[in-house]
C-alpha cells in the first residue's frame, strides 16, 4: 500500500482533489478535518480538554460542537489556534496511524490523507509521499469567499497564518496545479494516481475496453 499526504492552503482545492482520488479503485481517503471534528465530540479526553481551554459554550446543549463559536475564537488569534491544534493534533495522529494499519490489512492500494497541516504536524514522516495542491492567491481568495461566505479580510488573515505556498511546493514530492478548471484538476489527479498505482490504472482501463 502507498500512503499519500494531500495538502494545500485555504481555497487551493485539496478537498476537490481528494474527492477525485476517491473515484479511483483501491483508494481510501481520510479527511483530517472530519477526523478532528469527530474527536472533539466523541473522544472524552479531547472533549474535556477543549471545554476546559475554550469554555463550556464551545459545545451546544445537545453535545455537538459549536463550530461557529470555536472558529470565531481560533481564527481571530494565532495563539488560540495553536492551543486548539496542541489539543487535537496528537489525537488525530493516533487516529491516522490506526487508519493506516487498517487500510494495509484491508488491501487498500492507495490511502490519501488530506490535511491542511502535514509538514507542520510531522505527518509527512509517516507517509510515503506528499502532494500539494497549488492555485494562485487571488483564485484561492475567491473560492474561499464563495465556499465559506467569508470576507476577503478573513480569508487573507487565515492565509497569512498558513505555510507559504512556495515552501509547500518545495517540500512536496508532487504538485497538483489547480489554477484552471475542475476538469484540469481531475486530469492532474488521474495522472498522479496512474503514477502511484500503475497496475490498478492498467486494470481499470482493461475492464473499460472489454
Amino acid at each position: 500500500m502507498i500512503s499519500l499526504g494531500l495538502t494545500g492552503g485555504i481555497g487551493s482545492g485539496k478537498t476537490a482533489a481528494a474527492a477525485r482520488f476517491a473515484t479511483h479503485p483501491g483508494v481510501r481517503v481520510i479527511l483530517a478535518d472530519d477526523v478532528a471534528k469527530a474527536l472533539m465530540v466523541e473522544d472524552p479526553d479531547v472533549r474535556a480538554a477543549v471545554r476546559e481551554r475554550f469554555g463550556a459554550d464551545t459545545y451546544l446543549a445537545d453535545g455537538s460542537l459549536n463550530r461557529a463559536s470555536l472558529a470565531a475564537r481560533v481564527f481571530s488569534r494565532a495563539s488560540e489556534l495553536e492551543a486548539l491544534n496542541a489539543i487535537v493534533h496528537p489525537a488525530v495522529r493516533r487516529a491516522m496511524l490506526d487508519a493506516l494499519a487498517a487500510a494495509r490489512s484491508e488491501g487498500v492500494r492507495l490511502l490519501v490523507y488530506e490535511a491542511a497541516l502535514i509538514f507542520e504536524t510531522g505527518a509527512d514522516e509517516i507517509l510515503d509521499h506528499v502532494a500539494v495542491v497549488y492555485a494562485p492567491v487571488e483564485t484561492r481568495v475567491v473560492r474561499a469567499m464563495e465556499r465559506d461566505g467569508s470576507t476577503r479580510a478573513d480569508v487573507l488573515l487565515r492565509m497569512a497564518r498558513q505555510a507559504a505556498p512556495a515552501d509547500l511546493r518545495e517540500r512536496a514530492d508532487f504538485v497538483l496545479d489547480n489554477s484552471g478548471s475542475l476538469d484540469d484538476l481531475h486530469a492532474e489527479v488521474d495522472a498522479l494516481y496512474s503514477r502511484l498505482v500503475p497496475d490498478a490504472s492498467a486494470s481499470s482501463e482493461s475492464e473499460t475496453t472489454r
